[in-house]
């Protein structure tokens, strides 16, 4: 089960108001690292709005998951210059060393694995994100290396019930 207080708190610094429906958006998944439909409820009945209202935002911002995507999502650069400077063999070391497969969730909800079309960062091709952090110019060799850094970082996400973030 998901902390509905937690929500009730995010609301509470907005205000629980329609108009910062997005910033409460964005608070909720950094608190429990994806949206699950708890904490869409919660926030629907916080804003007084519909839950298809609150589905409708969270669905059309690529910023929002409805599925665990871990305390640090790796997202690899698909774009041209990156998928031409091997980005295609940085997902295969990740999926390797994080022992899932693209669009997976580790486990114990550390990590997620995905692509993206483009960061933007074609001369620190190819580039790898982690969060908001970004990392240019990834050989394979380094990939342990920035995984550890993450894990180093922050114990694993806690397991609640059956939202409890798993691979998928």
């Amino acid at each position: 089960m998901v902390d509905v207080s937690r929500v009730n708190e995010i609301l509470e610094r907005h205000g629980s108001r329609r108009e910062r429906m997005i910033a409460i958006l964005l608070d909720c998944q950094e608190e429990f690292y994806y949206l699950p439909r708890e904490v869409l409820e919660a926030v629907a009945a916080g804003v007084k709005i519909p839950l298809t209202s609150v589905l409708a935002i969270a669905t059309f911002f690529k910023a929002f998951s409805l599925k665990p995507i871990g305390r640090y999502p790796f997202r690899v650069c698909n774009g041209t210059a990156c998928n031409i400077q091997g980005g295609p063999l940085l997902v295969d070391a990740l999926e390797r060393e994080l022992k899932i497969k693209k669009g997976e969730t580790t486990k114990d909800g550390m990590f997620g694995l995905d692509t993206v079309n483009c960061v933007g960062c074609c001369g620190l091709a190819p580039v790898i994100t982690v969060g908001q952090d970004v990392h240019g110019k990834v050989k394979i060799s380094s990939v342990p290396k920035v995984i550890k850094q993450y894990q180093s970082k922050a114990p694993a996400v806690p397991k609640e019930g059956k939202d409890a973030p798993t691979v998928h």
